[in-house]
């Protein structure tokens, strides 16, 4: 069996621990709390609107462009259950988005209901958005 000789350099360790504890200060100090900016892609060529996709669903192209959304979308339909409370949205700019609903019970989430992004990703990039409702659907606004 080959045999290698390790070195550990107490100095090196230390300032290694310590550069490592003064960059994820320095991140954290700096990340947003509430991040409302949600941005998704649109299609250089056929210029459909999508969310984190690395190719486009209607041309197949994967030349995209950054945009900024205005936040504001339609619940379309549940996913999953009632104690996540994740539901698909669709954006007024046209692409869909699995996010979680809060502020409400989800019993109060009804398909048809207007929502705006309260909060686009987690602070470590994790986890789904977050939206709230502004206008509860009424039952002639539900889509059935």
């Amino acid at each position: 069996m080959l045999q290698t000789e390790t070195r550990v350099h107490a100095e090196f360790a230390d300032g290694h621990e310590a550069a490592t504890a003064a960059t994820a200060t320095a991140a954290m100090s700096n990340a947003p709390t509430v991040c409302r900016e949600l941005f998704f892609q649109r299609c250089l060529w056929c210029a459909s609107a999508a969310y984190r996709r690395s190719f486009c669903r209607t041309c197949g192209a994967t030349a995209f462009t950054r945009e900024r959304s205005e936040g504001f979308g339609v619940v379309v339909r549940r996913n999953g259950h009632a104690q996540l409370n994740t539901w698909f949205v669709a954006m007024d700019e046209g692409f869909n988005l699995l996010c979680q609903v809060t502020g409400t019970a989800p019993v109060a989430v009804g398909v048809g209901s207007r929502v705006s992004v309260v909060r686009s990703v987690a602070p470590l990039g994790q986890g789904l958005p977050l939206v709230a409702l502004t206008h509860p659907a009424t039952p002639l606004e539900r889509w059935w």
